[in-house]
């Protein structure tokens, strides 16, 4: 059953010249399609309304602040196993557990700087695109 999927190559990712890098193995991967594809920069809203579940954690605002520093890549991503692979080739968030051959495992460095952020179900999937894609 083919799968859509939210992807957002973030700042980093973005600063550090890899977004051809990164939408290419995504390409790559037989049966996925990039579907939509956007350079933007978040606004407010947008950072709440994403990461809205952890508001009032730690981590919270300096990853609101890492994720307005600069523009991001929004994709929307179909395919078979789409949500599970891209998270598969994406890797943990943090980059030193990242296996070589991921995204965070051959170019992160840090956990909060971590490139990519991927879906990761079926219910986020649709709330997220909604956010980034309303209307697709």
């Amino acid at each position: 059953m083919s799968q859509r999927t939210l992807v957002l190559l973030k700042p980093d990712a973005v600063r550090r010249g890899l977004i051809g890098e990164v939408i290419g193995r995504i390409e790559r991967k037989a049966g996925w399609q990039i579907t939509a594809l956007e350079l933007r920069e978040l606004d407010q809203d947008t950072l709440e309304q994403h990461y809205g579940e952890h508001k009032g954690k730690p981590f919270y605002e300096p990853l609101v602040a890492f994720m307005s520093s600069g523009p991001v890549v929004a994709l929307v991503v179909e395919g078979e196993r789409v949500i599970e692979g891209v998270r598969a080739l994406a890797g943990p968030t943090d980059p030193i557990a990242a296996a070589p051959g991921s995204i965070r495992g051959d170019y992160g460095t840090i956990v909060r700087e971590n490139l990519i952020h991927a879906s990761d179900s079926e219910e986020s999937a649709a709330r997220e695109l909604k956010i980034f894609f309303p209307g697709r």
